[in-house]
Order: C-alpha cells, then structure tokens, then sequence
C-alpha cells in the first residue's frame, strides 16, 4: 500500500467509527461467566500490555503481521474482528469496528496460499490465548473460515451495509469498554498493504502508529519530529524493512534527539542536492569559498544553490567544502607536506554555517601523514551534526614522493579505517548520517575502490568526480569513474571557473548521467 493509500485507510476507519456511532459502544455485555469482568459493573473489556521486548520486529504476511501484533499488544481480548487476508475492502471495514471497539483485528490465509494451514493455525492459538468467546466476521470470511475457528464461541456475520453494521453492534454487542490506551507504545509501518490488519489492531490498543516508508525513520523529518516529541518505551515495528532490532534501535536512537540535517531528515542522500563552495578561508587561490569573507561566502553558497532549485524535486542545500590540510610544497615541522589548519580557527565557520542552514564538508590533504591521523584531530568539528569528512588522494603521499610531481593515492584499507572511525564517533554521538567524499579523478588514485565499505548504517560514501577541461574530458572522466561503482557508492561532480573551459551550467550539470548529488564550484 502506498502512502497515500494508508493514509486513506487510516481516514477511512476514523470515519467508520464515527459512522458507527462515534463514542457509542464502549461496554461489551459478558458472554460467559468466565470472562473478565469489570468490578461492580458486570461489563467485559479487553487487556492490553506493552510487549516484553521494547524494540520488536514482526515480518511475515498480512495474516502473520495480524496475528503477531496482537499477540504483542493484547493479553486478553473477548471480542476479535476477523476478515480474510486476501479482501482489501473487508480489512477496512473490520479495521473501522476494531478500532472503535478497542479489539484486535485478525486475518485468516487466503485459500490455496502456500502458508494457509500456519497461519489458520496461528489465528487458531491466538484466539484462545486472548481468550476470545465473541467472533465479528467480515464477508467471505464467515463461509471460509468461521466453523474452523467457532468452537464454542459466538460468531456474528457482519452485513454489508453500513447502518445495518451500525445498528447490530448496538444491538448484539451492547457496549465495549476499551483498555487504558498503550500511548507509551509506538507502532512504526512502511504503508504496504500488507500491514491494514496490524495497523488497526494497533490503533484499537491505542498504541501511536508512524508512517515510515522505506523502514528508516531518520529518513523522515516528521517522524523524527514525533519521535523526539514523545519517545517511545517500546517499539513495534511491522515488516523486514526496519532492519535487525540492533540497528532499528541505534536509529531510532539518533531520531529522538530532533537534530535534522539541512534540507531535513537525518540521512544525508538521496534525499537532498548539496551545491557547495571549494576552497580555504582567505586564501582565493584556493578555491571560491576563499575569495570573501564569512558573511559574503554564505551569500554566494546561497546563491550557486539556488541556481538548482528549479532543476530538481530535491531540497538544494547549500554548502562549503573547507580545504582543513593544505598539501604544502615544505615538509614542515611535523615532516607531513601538509598545514594543518587549527579547529579553533574554523570554528566560525563551521557555527556560521550551521546557523545559516548549510552543510560543511572538512576537506583533507594530508600529504605524507594518513587520512585517520589527521582525521581525529577535527574530532569535535566533525562532532557536529552537519559536518561531513572529505578525503583528497591526490594529496596523499608515500614516503619520498612530493606534491606535483606525482599523483598521489590510497588504499582502500586506510579509508575503511577512517569510515570505520568516523562511523562509531557517530554512533557514539547520537548523530545524523555522516557524509563521507572521496575524490577522485583517475582510477588508480584508489585502486582498490571496489573493496571500499559502503555499508555503514553512520555513513554515506560518496565518490566526487574532481576532472577539469572541455566538456568532453570531463565527461570522459566521469564514464571512467562512473563505470566500475561499487553498490552503495553515491556520485559528485565539480565544476570549476577557471580550468574548466566552459564551465558547466547547471543544466547541463544536473543532465549527466548518473545525477550527482554533491555539486561542488572552485
């Protein structure tokens, strides 16, 4: 199910309830002596708990998903709505009654599908350990399945009919009354319609249901919104999207504490273009961040990005690429080829930026020293929720080699260990998705590209085509660079106003293929 398609369902069974009489409805005469009653007032009523694991993951199909939901959130339930897992229209109709009367939703296997007998058996346990004594069915489901499931309990066809609907659960049901609401539960669903069962029997618990398609809420500002305004003691999570309970932990994690990303969200792409300024503070001959002061260089990243707002359905956020370590032609102190600038002097920068709404990306040319040596020397800066890490081969030097005269380059090994670095300062911090670029303009700058790792849940590698020249040259780098790309690998480009001749519009910047999605000017 789409988005917009369970938003609609959700509509849909508010508006069932009301047609159903609203508030009426909310004690349930007793069936049998051995249901729980209310004391001193006869009535019968469901029991609902949080689940004993406060992070868990139910998969399997709609039926399964049904049946685990409640199992999760109920502990006694003498009325269940049952429908039939293959009837869309039924579940929305049962889904209305569930939630008004605070009860589970249950669904039985369609008929002939390779799960059936399991799932029938499961929807058979479960009634029992709620202690079900009152069935509601839904259409087919009353021939299908009703006298399998029956037993000694009273079973009820639900008409078609609205009113007629309306009118039977006044009638036959009396009034159900609802458990306390589960409002410290959480229930996280993707929007597939596989879930309409288990939403609903979330909803009648009064567990708070999240959208979250895709199955990462730091995706998705709102959920992070929602999370971080009332985090959650526990968690259920419907469908395989959300990963292992570990990892659907640490990001649910990182959602509660509200911090979002420029552009919103906490993942730093695909979901946001990065437009950014290259270069060194004062220094213009480094690059366009360098040729103005503070102030006018977050004007003018503003100005580049919003060359691209009206190219592109994506957020442009605009950026500054900060050269931190210079190659440097003198060994220095240190014997490294390379001038590291202070923490302290870039702090400015990177708060002006931050307060300014831009994303900054810490740049490093280290020469004869590694990439993880100087990296952990920006540790604070790079402690900030939107400073991403920049790795230059070029500049990376081996022993006896000098800038210039050779091109310079890394093995894939010295940049896992600084994705692994930066990876668990990020988890350790609590903090949005890292993004980490490698630049690159011939293959062997990284040989080994393909044992690069992409798969850290912190981090984000992105590999930024650094080629200058015609048209032509810079598009027969990117086909170079472009071709042998690791899964996982995201795409930059840079563009720049001097070497490139002409420099490329942002038309014809966002045409190549695949688009990039970090675009950077010096």
């Amino acid at each position: 199910m789409s988005a917009g398609l369970l938003r609609t369902y959700l509509a849909a069974v508010l508006v069932g309830a009301l047609a159903l009489g609203g508030c009426v409805g909310r004690e349930l005469r007793a069936v049998s002596d051995d249901t729980r009653r209310d004391a001193g007032t006869g009535t019968v009523h469901p029991v609902v708990s949080a689940p004993d694991d406060a992070t868990l993951i139910v998969t399997g199909t709609a039926a399964d998903l049904a049946t685990a939901t409640s199992r999760a959130l109920y502990d006694e339930a003498p009325v269940v709505v049952l429908a039939a897992a293959g009837e869309p229209g039924a579940q929305a109709r049962a889904g209305s009654v569930a939630v008004r009367l605070g009860v589970p939703l249950l669904l039985t296997p369609s008929a002939g599908s390779p799960s059936a007998d399991r799932s029938a058996a499961a929807v058979a346990d479960e009634l029992t350990r709620l202690g079900a004594r009152f069935l509601l069915t839904f259409e087919s489901l009353s021939t299908q399945w009703a006298q399998d499931l029956s037993g000694d309990r009273d079973v009820l066809a639900a008409p078609a009919d609205p009113a007629e609907l309306a009118a039977l659960t006044r009638t036959e049901f009396g009034e159900v009354r609802t458990a306390e609401p589960l409002s410290a539960v959480t229930v996280l669903a993707t929007g597939h319609e596989r879930e309409v069962a288990a939403v609903a029997t979330s909803r009648a618990a009064g567990a708070r249901v999240l959208e979250v398609p895709g199955g990462d809420p730091r995706a998705h500002g709102e959920v992070i919104a929602a999370l971080a305004g009332q985090p959650p003691a526990a968690v259920v999570a419907l469908g395989d999207s959300f990963g292992t309970p570990a990892q659907l932990r640490r990001r649910l994690e990182v959602a509660a504490t509200g911090v979002q990303l420029p552009g919103g969200g906490q993942l730093v792409v695909p979901g946001r273009l990065m437009v950014a300024l290259y270069g060194h503070p004062g220094t213009p001959s480094l690059g366009v961040l360098g040729e103005q002061r503070l102030p006018a260089a977050i004007a003018r990243a503003r100005q580049v990005a919003g060359e691209y707002e009206e190219l592109t359905e994506l957020p442009v956020v605009p950026a500054f690429e900060i050269i931190t370590s210079v190659a440097s032609s003198a060994a220095g102190p240190d014997g490294d080829y390379s001038a590291e600038a202070e923490a302290e002097d870039l702090r400015p920068w990177i708060d002006a930026a931050g307060e300014a709404g831009l994303y900054v990306m810490l740049d490093l040319q280290p020469g004869r020293t590694d990439f993880l040596t100087q990296a952990k020397a920006y540790t604070e800066l790079l402690a900030e929720p939107h400073v991403g890490l920049a790795l230059d081969p070029e500049w990376r030097l081996k022993p006896g080699q000098q800038h210039l005269a050779q091109v310079g380059s890394v093995s894939a090994a010295e940049v896992n260990s600084v994705i692994s670095w930066l990876a668990e300062l990020t988890a350790k911090r609590a903090l949005p998705q890292k993004l980490l670029i490698l630049h690159q303009f011939r293959l062997s700058m990284v040989g080994d590209r393909d044992r690069v790792d992409t798969h850290r849940d912190e981090v984000a590698v992105l590999v930024h085509a650094d080629g200058n020249g015609t048209p032509d040259l810079k598009l027969e780098t990117w086909r170079a660079l472009t071709g042998p790309l690791p899964p996982g690998m995201w795409l930059g480009w840079k563009n720049f106003y001097d070497e490139d001749s002409p420099t490329f519009s942002p038309e014809q910047t966002l045409a190549v293929e695949p688009t990039p999605l970090f675009i950077s000017y010096q």
